[in-house]
């Protein structure tokens, strides 16, 4: 089913219609390895998994066996990971050794399902909002307060406020919701670490100096005037998908918080803390209107207009404009409770439906409840139990990149944790229509979403990466990428292509599990097919949608953090050429087209910006190894600019590293600590060029490999408390916990298949 702007409000889903708004009851509060030997893998202590429909919720979150907290035992549910092992077999090669501890050591963290997912880590805005919610919702319990408050104390740093990433400077608004979520813990303000919290915000402006979210919190509770939140007026619904500032202008995340905020900033509530914050206050000068004649300007009038109608809002519409904007809300909640499979459009529509008279033991929004469970992470430490909250999940991202590393470790799709890997994948693939189909009415779906649930929004990236891996396990080739040349389902081109993973050869799923490997070959190339169907005009890709690229809605009042669209990408544009190119369509104009626009958006310095990961390494990372795979020669200058930029920003002991902080000063960018998973997309970068023994590029790369195998973990990990992932560069940065070993483990076995190593 496609979503036209005639559905716009109701959108299919598979986990609730659209109910009635109830009126309010007086419903109760809802709280709501292993060792290779003679060249075979096998897991020990880990069953084999019951296959699970795709609709059926899924575990809850697990903490990570090196979460933030060296000294936390992590509880966890047995059914969800086996223990890790110290490898039981060595290797005199320290390469091979250092590739046999982490591909162990990756193989012990798969779920019995078949899944991976290494914790998100973010920052404590996570746990204030949920326990600001909490209170708003009168659900706060003193365990929960408690649990939270010690995880956000652990994370204060030295000068009192709280950071949005490792390193990282403090930032007023984070500190802000840390400091409300200690008091609602039951921090006394004039404890040592409060007032040096406090401090911290007073002397970085006040209150007033926070970004609109957080100022939107306060006003929730009488904190921050509502006349001083910039309008969101439920109204917005109505405008058709071609109007300028309509609802699909917005990136997906950000669109599923709008509409939501649209409601509660409509309604206008205001509940309590229990206490005020005077304490955080600080005189503050009049904000002074920009120039009319520009768009701040613009959008700053507008919104005095606003203002003035929400004063007195024509009610008839008023009121079908919120049950509009409810039902477009509960339309897209996912199977499992959650909405897009991220924080933020869970807070924020929970607390929408609640004003809209939805009980708290309501279905849609106990099931949203049970969803923001699964994303509670809970670590006994020796201050006691600590709770803390994941922004998003990753298990598909996660997956998709593990199958690749272990592949590139020497594992067979026959190997039994690839089976699973392959039949969980199979099971995840999206087949319903979601919010791209406005931008591609005719467009048939497919592909993969990042998280456990969140069919109304598979990503480009993951669909890349996904038949990247299904490509690993069925073997060489399993149909083309596009059938206008005659060679669709059924020719002999695609036949032949099929009969070589058919044939069930040795190392292939279909060795195993040859109605998988069918399985598995068609969902590809759906997913392919809508993968390519999603390129942007300009021939390249973002994440979520096709030209999503309207600039308008970045300049109203409300977008002051983070990215509110979603415009092509180096990183998603380099992630669809490698699939492309690994599918035999090098020379497909498509291919070719995006690779023309890889090359016209290379930095002046030789590097490629990184939307999803930091920044220029990650950029870089991805690049040049779909550059080379799609043609593009090693020796052309701008594979040779990259190399050259790689090989200038190597540290001096051999590894990469780039601070977030290359997002804001250009001083940055290529600098910082190395790390595991940036040094691992430098290598990949270089050794995809395959340069000569004994040039640079070479040295850098014998250098980089050193590195990662003199820092490796006796238990076959790595250390990485620095973020080297993004949710929005600079202003949202997340850690990928799996990615200090996925990557490595990819690098160091793609090093050793270079230099003639066995891994088996």
């Amino acid at each position: 089913m496609s979503l036209t702007s005639d559905q716009s409000s109701a959108a299919p889903t598979a986990a609730h219609p659209s109910p009635q708004v109830p009126a309010p009851s007086g419903a109760a509060p809802v709280e709501g390895s292993t060792a290779f030997e003679a060249g075979a893998a096998v897991l020990t202590g880990v069953p084999q998994p019951q296959p699970q429909p795709h609709q059926q919720p899924h575990p809850p979150a697990q903490p990570h066996p090196h979460a933030h907290s060296a000294s936390a035992t992590a509880t966890t549910t047995p059914a969800q990971s086996a223990p890790v092992a110290q490898p039981a077999v060595t290797h005199a090669d320290p390469v091979v050794d250092t590739l046999w501890r982490g591909r162990d050591h990756l193989l012990a963290l798969q779920a019995e399902d078949g899944w991976w997912k290494g914790e998100l880590e973010t920052n404590v805005t996570m746990d204030a909002e949920d326990l600001m919610l909490r209170q708003f919702l009168g659900i706060l319990s003193p365990e929960t307060a408690a649990q939270t408050g010690r995880w956000i104390r652990s994370q204060q740093q030295s000068d009192g406020g709280w950071a949005t990433f490792y390193g990282g400077p403090s930032d007023i608004s984070t500190t802000i919701e840390a400091y409300i979520a200690l008091r609602l813990a039951g921090d006394d303000r004039q404890a040592p670490h409060m007032r040096s919290a406090a401090e911290l915000v007073r002397s970085s402006g006040g209150i007033a100096a926070s970004r609109v979210f957080t100022r939107i919190w306060l006003a929730l509770f009488g904190e921050w005037s509502w006349e001083d939140v910039p309008v969101l007026p439920a109204e917005l619904s109505f405008l058709p998908p071609w109007f300028p500032l309509n609802i699909y202008d917005f990136a997906c995340w950000a669109r599923q918080t709008v509409v939501a905020l649209t409601i509660v900033g409509s309604l206008r509530p205001v509940r309590s803390f229990g206490f005020t914050l005077d304490e955080l206050r600080v005189p503050a000068p009049k904000p002074q209107k920009s120039p009319l004649r520009s768009w701040a300007g613009a959008f700053e009038r507008l919104d005095t207009v606003l203002h003035r109608y929400e004063k007195r809002p024509f009610q008839p519409l008023r009121r079908l404009a919120l049950r509009r904007a409810a039902e477009w809300v509960i339309a897209r909640q996912e199977a499992d409770g959650c909405w897009g499979g991220i924080q933020p459009p869970m807070v924020y529509s929970i607390m929408a439906l609640h004003l809209m008279g939805y009980p708290l033991n309501h279905p849609v929004i106990s099931q949203a409840f049970r969803a923001l469970d699964r994303f509670t992470i809970r670590e006994q430490t020796p201050d006691g139990m600590v709770r803390r909250i994941e922004a998003c999940q990753s298990p598909v991202w996660d997956t998709a990149l593990a199958v690749v590393a272990l592949s590139d470790a020497g594992l067979g799709g026959d190997h039994p944790a690839m089976v699973r890997a392959g039949q969980w994948l199979a099971d995840e693939e999206v087949r319903v229509a979601g919010d791209w189909a406005v931008r591609r009415p005719t467009l048939a779906p497919g592909g993969w979403a990042f998280e456990f649930d969140n069919d109304f929004y598979p990503d480009v990236d993951d669909t890349a990466e996904v038949v990247i891996a299904i490509h690993r396990l069925l073997g060489d080739g399993h149909g083309p990428v596009d059938h206008s040349d005659g060679s669709g389902p059924g020719s002999a081109v695609a036949a032949a292509a099929a009969a070589v993973s058919s044939a069930g050869g040795a190392g292939t799923i279909a060795a195993a599990n040859p109605e998988l490997a069918r399985q598995l070959r068609a969902a590809a190339e759906r997913g392919v097919d809508w993968s390519v169907g999603m390129r942007s005009s300009s021939g390249a890709w973002g994440a979520f949608d096709a030209d999503n690229v309207r600039t308008l809605v970045t300049k109203i009042p409300f977008c002051d953090f983070g990215e509110v669209v979603d415009p092509p990408s180096a990183d998603v544009t380099a992630h669809m050429v490698e699939m492309l190119a690994l599918l035999g369509r090098s020379d497909h104009p498509i291919t070719q087209r995006a690779v023309r626009w890889l090359l016209d958006n290379q930095e002046a310095g030789g590097s490629w910006f990184g939307r999803w990961g930091v920044n220029h390494v990650y950029g870089t990372g991805a690049v040049v190894p779909a550059l080379i795979s799609a043609g593009v020669s090693a020796r052309h200058p701008a594979i040779l600019s990259a190399l050259h930029w790689l090989v200038e920003h190597q540290t001096a002991d051999g590894g990469w590293g780039e601070d977030l902080r290359s997002y804001r000063d250009d001083a940055w960018i290529g600098r910082g600590e190395p790390t595991a998973s940036q040094t691992a997309w430098a290598l990949l970068a270089l050794l995809a060029a395959e340069p000569e023994r004994g040039s640079i590029e070479w040295e850098s790369i014998e250098r980089g490999v050193r590195w990662l195998c003199d820092t490796q973990r006796p238990d076959g990990t790595w250390d990485e408390p620095q973020f080297t992932g993004t949710g929005f560069p600079w202003d949202f940065s997340i850690n990928y916990h799996l990615y200090r070993l996925v990557f490595p483990v990819t690098a160091l076995g793609r090093y050793a298949s270079l230099t003639g190593r066995s891994v088996r």
